[in-house]
């Protein structure tokens, strides 16, 4: 054989070497590449999540009876007052002038009263003489001295003046009516110039001063806001709207957590204290307020900041837990290889199974798994009444094979679910379960978002 032939020999056997070890790698990549994740021991902690704003537990509104002009302010933002203290005086002037006159009305209604008073005793008099003279004519008319003319002269001067004495007696009634009316409009002037100090109602911090000195206050519509007072801001108040679908796991009484722009670092703590029935409706979208109260002794939370609120609804402690990927894949096979593993490992064969798989694949990424304590107090309770939902997942063997592990399972907080019930098969701490895969076309799906596409 010459040198040349067996130069030929040796290179046409590395390119079927090369050629034989492309097409069995090639082949190699047709089987999927699997994501695969462990199944651990651990704990899990269900919380509900939400947004509020702090505010003071009583919060007072102080306006203005009178219109005027603001002449003395004497509180300003974050001024400590009492009770009854003088915050702020409108320019009493004019109300004063009206005092002044409401006073001389009454003076001269008064005056008036004692007139007319006198006036009745003066009819009642003439009434007592007109009435003795007519008794006089009456008997010297008898006897025939007086005249019947005369007789009726004085009978008409007597009856006039008893009708005197009923209008003097009317005119004393109308005079202290007067009066009375005189005395309430000096009360109502009193009272409208009292209203030009303004007083604290309760004790506690300025938060909002509205007005300044030669400011205009007008009140005939509704009465101006000059002062907005917290009582206490040691023990404030959390309003948190939370949604419709999370108030039936909050309990009165339950420990709550958050945390505020201001203080990245620091958490918070609270109680439950009312979840009001009152819903918000915005875009269809239904809210509902839940209080939280905490103490702030430090003073470091101000009102109107906004909080990121935590509110623990269950616990399971030291459970076998799952990754939600696994729960939401399915791998990508023939119905019947599928019904075929399903049938070898004891699960439900035929189209229920298929059927179970894929709503289980179509359905478990939007489902919640919710549970909360029964009886707990605080929110810090251990026990717990789970929702539990029955999920199918694949553990991938040693040999790389798939196994169908049926599984029911409890509460999650949305990245790992209890494991609490095995129904078929064998699912242990540190076995691989399959999130996602890839075949060599590159078509990947990340782990959580199902099995590979059928190829082309």
């Amino acid at each position: 054989m010459s040198l040349f032939k067996r130069h030929w020999l040796i290179t046409a056997g590395i390119l079927l070497a090369i050629a034989l070890f492309a097409a069995f790698q090639f082949k190699g990549t047709d089987k999927p590449q699997y994501f695969t994740a462990k199944v651990d021991r651990g704990d899990i902690r269900d919380v509900v999540e939400a947004t509020g704003t702090i505010n003071a537990v009583t919060t007072v509104q102080v306006g203005s009876q009178v219109s005027g002009t603001i002449s003395k302010l004497f509180a300003d933002f974050n001024s400590r007052v009492k009770s009854g203290q003088v915050v702020a005086q409108i320019d009493p002037a004019l109300f004063e002038g009206t005092l002044l006159q409401a006073n001389a009305d009454y003076a001269n209604a008064q005056a008036n009263y004692v007139a007319a008073k006198a006036n009745l005793v003066k009819a009642q008099a003439t009434a007592v003489q007109t009435k003795a003279d007519y008794e006089r004519t009456s008997g010297l008319a008898q006897e025939g001295v007086m005249s019947q003319q005369q007789l009726d002269l004085a009978k008409a001067n007597a009856d006039t003046a008893d009708a005197g004495v009923s209008a003097a007696e009317a005119q004393v009634t109308q005079a202290a009516a007067q009066a009375q009316q005189k005395r309430a409009a000096v009360s109502v002037a009193q009272t409208n110039l009292n209203y030009t100090t303004i007083h604290a109602p309760i004790d506690g911090t300025v938060i909002a001063r509205n007005v300044d000195v030669g400011q205009t206050v007008a009140a005939s519509l509704q009465a101006p806001t000059l002062f907005t007072i917290a009582q206490d801001l040691t023990k404030m108040q959390v309003y948190a709207s939370t949604d419709e679908s999370d108030v039936g796991m909050i309990r009165t009484g339950q420990n709550v957590t958050f945390k505020v722009d201001a203080y990245p670092k620091d958490t918070f703590t609270g109680l439950v204290s009312q979840i009001r029935m009152n819903a918000t409706t915005v875009q269809n979208v239904v809210t509902y307020n839940t209080i939280i109260d905490f103490n702030n002794p430090e003073l470091k939370l101000f009102p109107g900041m906004t909080a990121y609120i935590t509110i623990p609804v269950a616990n399971a402690k030291s459970v076998l837990r799952v990754p939600n990927g696994a729960l939401r894949y399915k791998p990508d096979m023939p119905a019947d290889q599928i019904r075929a593993l399903y049938e070898k490992y004891g699960l439900r064969s035929g189209d229920q199974a298929a059927s179970a798989q894929s709503s289980n694949a179509s359905g478990a990424a939007n489902k919640q798994y919710r549970a909360h304590a029964e009886g707990e107090k605080g929110g810090g309770g251990e026990s717990h009444t789970p929702r539990v939902d029955v999920a199918v997942v694949w553990k991938l063997r040693p040999d790389k094979t798939l196994e169908p592990v049926r599984v029911r399972t409890g509460i999650t907080d949305h990245t790992v679910t209890e494991v609490a019930q095995v129904l078929n098969g064998q699912l242990q701490e540190g076995d691989e379960l399959i999130t996602g895969s890839m075949t060599k076309a590159a078509s990947v799906h990340p782990p959580g978002m199902g099995g590979t596409p059928p190829r082309r």
